[in-house]
């Protein structure tokens, strides 16, 4: 068993991840600025936020791995790089593996191709906080010791298309994985199922990938 912390555990990927954590048997606790209603039965739900030292330290303490699920928009967009960047050289320190779930916007469309952020068809509203990611990622990328991964949903991750969990997928890199349709999606249950099979059996060490059907 793990013990999993989650910022921005009430959010569409966090909450699906705190989820399949407890279904699979491990410790989760979510970490969100605001306490949810609807709970999972299992899951130790706390207060707090991934800006604040306080709250870092007490889930790195409390956690063999923690994973970012917060999203740079609203009032948080331009401070969930700094925040990753402080908890990465915490986590460094305290021997926690660090998680973090980017968008999809910072991998190429095809190999060798232009970043998704970068092509016409991407919305231009989603840009600023797909390059914050994108900076987070190589912040990660520059780091020392820290044991870290970073994974990026399909285009058609959220939500507005929740799908229905088929129990696989495909994991792939740095390039966006597409079905034989042009398709990019991935259902929020079977993204979860990838996060926790990644905490119990590491096989990207201080690398990003990405997973979609």
């Amino acid at each position: 068993m793990a013990r999993i912390g989650v910022f921005g555990g009430t959010g569409y990927a966090g909450g699906a991840l705190v989820a399949e954590a407890v279904r699979r048997d491990h410790e989760a606790t979510s970490v969100s600025r605001t306490l949810p209603d609807q709970r999972v039965d299992g899951a130790r739900y706390v207060q707090g936020s991934l800006l604040d030292a306080g709250a870092r330290a007490a889930v790195l303490a409390a956690s063999d791995v923690v994973v970012v699920t917060v999203a740079p928009r609203g009032d948080m967009a331009g401070s969930v790089r700094d925040g990753i960047a402080a908890l990465a050289a915490e986590a460094e320190q305290a021997g926690v593996r660090l998680g973090v779930v980017g968008g999809a916007g910072s991998l190429h469309v095809a190999e060798g191709g232009p970043l998704l952020y970068d092509t016409a068809e991407f919305p231009a509203e989603y840009r600023p906080e797909s390059v914050e990611m994108a900076g987070a990622l190589d912040d990660l990328r520059a780091t020392g010791g820290l044991d870290w991964f970073y994974v990026s949903p399909p285009a058609g991750f959220g939500a507005y298309a929740p799908g229905e969990a088929l129990g696989s997928y495909r994991v792939g890199g740095d390039v966006l994985l597409t079905d034989a349709d042009g398709g990019s999606f991935i259902s929020g249950a079977d993204f979860a199922r990838a996060l926790v099979d990644e905490i119990e059996q590491p096989t990207h060490l201080r690398a990003r990938f990405t997973v979609g059907y």
